[in-house]
């Protein structure tokens, strides 16, 4: 790392202790702390996608939580400029920039910043986007995979938000979204940053998410999602991406039992779980601080503020 770090990045697989890690260094370290999980973005959506308590978070600021309603979308390119601006202005009052979540795409926009869109017409992307979110997942694979074969596996993948956007980007620029990605000028330098990643074995990643699933149900999770149901959001909403929304959505309607519901919850997040692993293990660059996320707090907590400390004070190179 040859620049100072302007912000810290706290990552790793769903339940490996991101938020509690994240809490206890905005305290030692006068920070503020950037949420960096594309499903906490959506309001109303607080227990799917296990939100960091009001009374947790009490004094220390918090940014990129309920941003948009459940049937919005919320990019990674509109996290990016979202996190510059408010780093930038948690910097400028002296405070350290906490940046925290699992969402590899949002960190990859950070790091390594999209590319600058050229300029469209805003009714007609309006009315695409109105035309392909009413289209089955079935069509969106197709156009898909005739528009940008080179991605439309990842965006599969992805759920019906991100094929939208593989079939969005050339219908409107002519460009397939890879060859953007490829050859786009990036929109703004890239933030440096202090990445740190959780690691748990895979034993200890399904234990924790078995018991989260139960967690969530204790909570009220199905209330949740009904009260969703009722306000007129639905499967198809991009919010209902999150795992878990859609399956207790059918059980909701008669159409899954319950006890299959969350099996497939479970199934699903240790999917969600693995997939980040292989992430953050051939994404990330060399340099990044991984830590056993089983050892105590107050050892992970004094080894990444040691870090940062040092990378301020020049220690680190």
């Amino acid at each position: 790392m040859t620049e100072v770090p302007h912000a810290l990045v706290i990552t790793g697989p769903t339940t490996s202790g991101k938020t509690a890690l994240s809490l206890e260094l905005a305290r030692r370290l006068q920070g503020e702390v950037v949420s960096m999980d594309s499903r906490q973005v959506y309001r109303t959506m607080d227990i799917g996608t296990d939100k960091v308590l009001p009374r947790e978070r009490a004094g220390i600021p918090h940014y990129g939580i309920d941003l948009v309603d459940p049937d919005e979308r919320y990019s990674a390119g509109q996290f990016a400029r979202d996190a510059r601006r408010w780093i930038r202005e948690i910097r400028g009052r002296a405070h350290v920039p906490v940046v925290v979540g699992g969402t590899g795409f949002f960190l990859r926009a950070l790091l390594n910043p999209l590319f600058a869109e050229p300029e469209v017409d805003p009714e007609r992307r309006q009315r695409l986007r109105h035309y392909l979110g009413n289209q089955e997942t079935d069509f969106l694979v197709r156009w898909a995979r005739a528009l940008d074969p080179n991605r439309a596996e990842l965006a599969a993948q992805g759920g019906a938000q991100r094929l939208s956007r593989t079939v969005e980007v050339p219908l409107l620029t002519g460009r397939a979204l890879s060859w953007w990605h490829r050859e786009g000028a990036a929109e703004a330098p890239a933030v440096p940053c202090l990445v740190v990643v959780l690691e748990l074995p895979r034993e200890e990643l399904d234990r924790r998410i078995d018991a989260r699933v139960g967690r969530m149900v204790e909570r009220g999770f199905l209330d949740e999602v009904r009260g969703l149901l009722d306000r007129g959001y639905g499967p198809d909403d991009p919010g209902f991406t999150g795992t878990g929304y859609r399956e207790v959505a059918q059980a909701l309607a008669g159409d899954l039992d319950l006890e299959q519901a969350l099996e497939r919850m479970r199934l699903q997040t240790r999917q969600y779980a693995r997939r980040q692993l292989t992430w953050f293990r051939n994404q990330l660059p060399d340099h990044v601080l991984r830590l056993d996320a089983r050892l105590p707090m107050e050892e992970r907590a004094s080894r990444v503020e040691a870090r940062w400390t040092a990378h301020q004070t020049g220690e680190v190179g």
